[in-house]
């Protein structure tokens, strides 16, 4: 060994024995003034039995260790209280617990420890002062039982039995009123009664919490209010929602914890039971309803159940037996707000038993399956739950509701939705629609993020009722398909706040109760955007003719309409807010049509419109290119007060071609309407009718003219017989007519031919009455000869309290009336008042002969009773002699 060796060697050895010295002085120093120091140069009192320390490596270890804050009421700097059987540290930085007051460890350990932390009150942000943090690399914790305090004393985090080990873990006291208080990379866990309280209006609870495989399990977990609901909306009057939730069962993996995020994976959840109660308020944008961000990529839910409470207490929604199947599930500040308290990307949701309450409805599904490209609903059953006239009540129950969406989402609370198809099958029930509209409200989207589509809809199997006041109807055996079904910004401020593409409606066995005097009803109803078509169509009236005069104030029409077919072709829309009627053809065949009024009410004196006026008065655009009723009957029915039973008109074989029908509010089209008329009257004899007016005119002038030919005159007895008292005989060859006319009244020609025309005036016990006969016989030409001469119609005034038809009607009374009694109608009705004055006279005359007669025989009489009676005292007297001689005789 050389001499430099040799220095080197003992220049080492001095060194090892210095530090070993050095090191025994200082565990020397450590065991016997460690705690004094502390005490005297930090804030806390420790104890301990055994104490090692490696300068070397930076180890500790130490026994039986006891520790507590000097000044429990510090607020500034973490309290400790308790024991640890012992603790071990590797490789501790002593130089920053010394001088820098901060514990930097790669390993340590615990075992039993019995500890109560006291948080310290958080740093004013404005300060700029941070505290230091607690870092460890690794920390264990075995069989410890642990009590964490906010600096208030209120309860933090507790945990009994705890066994822990986390890599790489960062414990900071500053905002914990913000942030998770710990911070870690991996970790293994068991411990009981654990609890964590975030804020103070909620807290996490668990009966066990276990690790196995990087899987953490825990049994009986709650997020607990720590509020009433009174309590809640009193401090805190601008959140949305209060949470109320448990689980038997969960586990999750892969947890992370950064800053107040929660990020958890494979998240399953066992019976869990979720109750929320919501608040009418809306949330500020600034307030934090829920401190936590958390993160779960896939969340199971088994057998849930879900109660959504209302403000009052009621139940706004509720499921049972539901599975849930969520990918990134989302819960934070912003989604507690809404009504579905978390956001996601994928799901899969089955259940039953889901219940919805609104405050009028009540929707019950006995079973749902729900995913992000479809739903499906099956026996779905809405209830009304109260009476009222001011909202529409639906009483229905479905089948099945399914929906093949393309997409659909909760985005700023509100859904938005683009669908493929929505089918709904067996749909049964009744809807009965609000009595009035509430004044000033329409119908609210805020709900729904705009455009809202649906490609396609069908509604099968179906039978519907709705009804509004007196009106209601029922489509039978419905089917329903709509094409691209919209809802946009545009249409959700009109009155039919939808617009769609191509439609059709099928319904069979249709009707519907108009008001109190009539249901319509059809055999089959198809409409489209494009066409209509009713099959065995009626409106009949559901009150008797003698209920229907005692029901009305006043004279109006009662019909009773059958209809073989009614068609329609063209653009035909009467349901959004641009109503527009625009066809090419209308069809109605085999119409048979009964129109009855009685003149036994009081007169209707209102205004009655021309038929130019009434379209006119149309407020959208209507244009029917042609109108076809075919094979038709119409009969028209009257009776009076002294009438007999109605009289009747009838009209067979009625066939009516209408061309340009028009409300003149389509730029472009004509607005002269020719209509043409063919039928049999009163089944007999040939009618002919030609009939015009023009929409435009506003002095609603109009043409009409036509004939009727070979009518016998007796087939007209069974209109004017029974409240007349009148018959006729003879025959009407032909009755043309031809008038011109306004709202002020017509003019024009009518010429009639006929032969052996009689009238026969009945008395009321349906005698004929020959004297007032002969007289009307005596007036009226009973033949008008080959080549009679038209007369003409003129300054005939309209009623225009009464229809067209009365004005018409008295055109043709006029001209009959010159036809018949002839032109100068002054000297007849001279003559038919000196005639009737000779038969006055010569009824007077008989009257004085009769009474002359009669005074004669009562003179005769009073002579032969007198005659009479001497005669009978003449006879008695004799009859007394007879008797007194015959008894004279016997004695």
């Amino acid at each position: 060994m050389t001499k430099n060796t040799r220095k080197i060697a003992i220049a080492l050895g001095v060194l090892v024995l210095l530090f070993v010295v050095a090191n025994f002085g200082v565990n020397y120093w450590l065991k016997r003034y460690l705690p004094n120091y502390i005490k005297n140069n930090s804030d806390y009192k420790v104890s301990y039995k055994t104490l090692d320390i490696d300068l070397g490596t930076g180890n500790i270890r130490s026994t039986g260790i006891t520790v507590a804050s000097k000044n429990p009421n510090n607020q500034n700097v973490i309290g400790l209280d308790g024991t640890v059987d012992s603790l071990k540290i590797s490789r501790v930085g002593i130089y920053d617990a010394l001088f820098n007051k901060r514990i930097n460890s790669s390993d340590f350990l615990m075992v039993k420890p019995n500890l109560k932390i006291t948080l310290a009150k958080p740093i004013n942000d404005k300060t700029g002062k941070k505290r230091q943090p607690l870092l460890f690399k690794n920390l264990k914790i075995n069989d410890g039982n642990i009590e964490m305090l906010r600096h208030t004393r209120q309860k933090f985090l507790a945990v009994n039995s705890l066994n822990l080990s986390v890599s790489n873990l960062r414990m900071t006291e500053e905002d914990v009123e913000d942030k998770l208080p710990v911070v870690f990379d991996q970790y293994t866990i068991s411990g009981n009664n654990f609890y964590f309280r975030p804020d103070n209006v909620y807290a996490l609870k668990a009966k066990t919490v276990t690790t196995d495989n990087g899987k953490m399990k825990i049994k009986d977990f709650e997020l607990r209010p720590l509020l009433s609901y009174a309590q809640f909306v009193r401090y805190y009057p601008k959140k949305r929602n209060l949470f109320d939730f448990k689980t038997r069962e969960m586990d999750f993996k892969d947890i992370v914890l950064k800053d107040n995020k929660v990020t958890l994976s494979e998240m399953r959840f066992e019976d869990p039971d979720l109750k929320m109660y919501t608040t009418n308020v809306k949330p500020s944008e600034k307030q934090k309803d829920f401190k936590l961000v958390v993160n779960l990529q896939d969340v199971i839910m088994h057998n849930a159940k879900v109660q959504i409470l209302k403000p009052n207490g009621n139940k706004l929604f509720s499921a049972g037996n539901l599975n849930m199947d969520v990918n990134k599930l989302v819960m934070d500040e912003n989604t507690v707000k809404g009504n579905i308290p978390f956001s996601y990307e994928k799901f899969l949701i089955t259940g039953r038993d889901l219940n919805y309450l609104t405050e009028t409805q009540d929707v019950k599904v006995a079973a749902v399956n729900v995913n992000p490209n479809s739903a499906d609903l099956r026996s779905v059953v809405i209830k009304p739950t109260a009476q009222t006239s001011t909202k529409t009540l639906a009483d229905l129950a479905a089948k099945q509701i399914s929906l093949k969406v393309n997409k659909w989402n909760m985005k700023d609370n509100k859904l938005e939705m683009d669908a493929q198809n929505l089918y709904i099958n067996g749909l049964i029930g009744k809807i009965v629609a609000a009595d009035k509209k509430p004044s000033g409200k329409k119908m609210s989207f805020d709900k729904i993020k705009l455009p809202l589509l649906v490609r396609n809809i069908v509604v099968d199997n179906s039978r519907i009722g709705y009804s509004k006041g007196e009106d209601s109807q029922t489509f039978d055996n419905l089917q329903i398909k709509v094409k691209d079904f919209e809802i946009n910004e545009k249409t959700s401020k009109e009155k039919l706040p939808f617009k769609t593409g191509n439609y059709s409606i099928t319904s069979k066995n249709f009707s519907k109760k108009i008001d109190r005097f009539y249901v319509m009803s059809a055999g089959l109803l198809k409409v489209g955007k494009q066409n209509i078509q009713l099959n065995n169509f009626a409106l009949k009236p559901i009150v008797s003719r003698a209920q229907f005069i005692r029901m009305i104030p006043k004279e109006r029409d009662l019909y009773d309409l059958k209809i073989n077919q009614i068609t329609a072709t063209g653009n035909i829309d009467l349901t959004s807010e641009n109503k527009i009627v625009d066809a090419n053809q209308v069809t109605i065949s085999g119409l048979n049509a009964n129109i009855f009024r009685s003149k036994i009410p009081a007169d209707d004196k209102t205004v009655k419109p021309l038929y130019s006026e009434l379209l006119r008065k149309i407020k959208f655009p209507l244009f029917i290119k042609n109108t076809d009723i075919k094979n038709s009957v119409l009969v028209y029915e009257e009776d009076t007060k002294k009438s007999d039973g109605p009289g009747k008109l009838t009209f067979g074989n009625f066939n009516m071609n209408i061309k340009n029908l028009n409300s003149a509010k389509m730029n472009g089209r004509p607005t002269q309407v020719p209509i043409t008329i063919n039928c049999s009257f009163m089944n007999i004899s040939p009618m002919r009718v030609n009939w015009s007016f023009d929409t435009a005119n506003t002095s609603d002038a109009f043409s009409i003219s036509g004939n009727i030919s070979d009518l016998p005159a007796s087939s007209i007895n069974p209109f004017v017989e029974p409240y007349l008292k009148i018959q006729t005989t003879g025959l009407i060859r032909d009755l043309v007519f031809n008038f011109r006319g306004n709202k002020a009244g017509l003019n024009g020609t009518l010429n009639m031919k006929h032969q052996d025309l009689k009238v026969a005036i009945l008395r009321e016990s349906g005698e004929k009455n020959k004297l007032l006969s002969a007289v009307a016989n005596f007036v009226i030409k009973s033949n008008s000869g080959n080549y009679p001469e038209s007369v003409v119609v003129d300054n005939v005034q309209r009623d225009n309290t009464k229809s067209f038809f009365n004005l018409f009607w008295k055109g043709i009374e006029e001209g009959l009336k010159k036809t018949l009694i002839g032109s100068n109608v002054e000297k007849t009705e001279e003559k038919v008042k000196n005639t009737v004055q000779t038969t006055k006279e010569t009824v007077n005359k008989a009257k004085t002969e009769i009474q002359n007669t009669t005074a004669t025989i009562k003179e005769k009489k009073d002579s032969t009773v007198i005659k009479v009676q001497e005669t009978k005292k003449n006879l008695g007297d004799k009859l007394k002699g007879i008797f007194r001689k015959k008894e004279r005789a016997e004695n």
